[in-house]
């Protein structure tokens, strides 16, 4: 199982401002699976960017970096709104999840204590496979797991959700080098995001470029 690139046209944990733009240059390039955050666009401009992503036909994926069920919840809307096919982030609660299901949106919630925007997770990695098996239970389709973003040993915890958990899991945040990539590879998750490094040209010299090479390397 080769592991999906999610596009995320986010720098710094907020969308861009020319998202738009970014896409139309790029609709053409290998990655399948497109996204960004709930701030700080108007939902009318997420709403057409989702729509063009649609046109293309990429999976469209809404990030929401909210750690309250009220802001989770107002953040579900907005993709249940733009009609986003994955909803990743917020910390679980029973209303989003029922949101999801009742908008066919697969739900990909937060695990861990997560503090900050950009985020740092927090927690042992026990707790954190624990609760992940807990949610695969009530049956969310995966996890949004901050990976790099984890203070402790974020490979240790990566390479232990995977073999142990099961259920889809997306490494999300700081994948900004060929040697986190080549871990990727190795650990194969379900889906991994990058954003910020594609706009400080992390994998090469253009957006459309970089994600081609990502996708060839993962895919190599």
């Amino acid at each position: 199982m080769r592991s999906e690139l999610i596009v995320m046209l986010t720098h710094n944990d907020l969308t861009v401002e020319n998202a738009y733009e970014i896409f139309e240059q790029c609709q053409d390039t290998k990655a399948l699976y497109w996204g960004f955050k709930e701030q700080p666009l108007p939902i009318e401009e997420m709403k057409r960017i989702y729509s063009k992503m649609k046109e293309c036909g990429k999976r469209t994926v809404l990030e929401v970096v909210a750690y309250t069920e009220a802001e989770g919840l107002e953040g579900a809307q907005m993709a249940a709104t733009c009609g986003c096919d994955v909803l990743m982030g917020t910390c679980y609660s029973e209303s989003i999840h029922k949101l999801c299901q009742q908008h066919n949106i697969d739900y990909m919630p937060f695990v861990g204590d997560i503090v900050g925007r950009p985020s740092i997770l927090k927690g042992s990695i026990e707790s954190m496979i624990a609760q992940a098996k807990m949610l695969k239970d009530k049956g969310v389709f995966g996890i949004d797991l901050l990976g790099y973003r984890y203070e402790e040993d974020p490979e240790k915890l990566i390479s232990d959700y995977v073999k142990q958990v099961g259920n889809p899991v997306c490494v999300a945040g700081s994948i900004d080098s060929y040697e986190r990539l080549q871990f990727i590879k190795d650990v194969q998750p379900w889906a991994f995001t990058i954003g910020s490094a594609f706009f400080e040209n992390k994998f090469g010299d253009t957006f459309a470029e970089q994600i081609n090479k990502v996708c060839d390397f993962i895919n190599a």
